[in-house]
């Protein structure tokens, strides 16, 4: 199955401004080469409306994107020089050498997760450094 570049979750939450109930929407998208989350709010009853863009993600709600779309799994189609591979991921994620080789092995055994729009992400910048990567939800 293919991943999509944006997540989404939407909830019912209490109107900031009346308490009446207010439509909530998230969404982490993949816009060009970064991740963005934004949020908006918007309650039928008093008109109040918000939109948070490019906030941070927090580990809570991440922890809702991957219940409510599954988890992407980065793989290697094909056999990667291992420097490119970690060089990639060091400088995507921001991790220390040691902490980037325990991702690097999560990689290689097809064992690491994350968002679709997080996997897809690394897919893309790996593959523009030559690495057949792709980021994929289910079996």
């Amino acid at each position: 199955m293919s991943v999509y570049a944006y997540a989404s979750l939407r909830r019912t939450t209490p109107c900031p401004e009346c308490r009446s109930p207010a439509d909530w929407v998230g969404v982490q998208a993949l816009v060009g080469d970064s991740l963005r989350w934004d949020v908006e709010v918007a309650c039928p009853a008093c008109r109040f409306a918000v939109a948070d863009c490019g906030g941070e993600l927090s580990d809570e709600v991440r922890e809702q994107l991957l219940a409510e779309h599954g988890a992407a799994v980065l793989r290697l189609r094909a056999p990667a020089h291992r420097v490119t591979v970690l060089r990639v991921l060091r400088a995507a994620l921001g991790l220390e050498l040691a902490a980037v080789k325990d991702v690097l092995e999560q990689v290689w055994g097809g064992a690491y997760v994350g968002t679709p729009p997080e996997v897809e992400l690394l897919a893309r910048r790996l593959r523009a450094a030559g690495v057949d990567a792709v980021a994929s939800v289910g079996p």
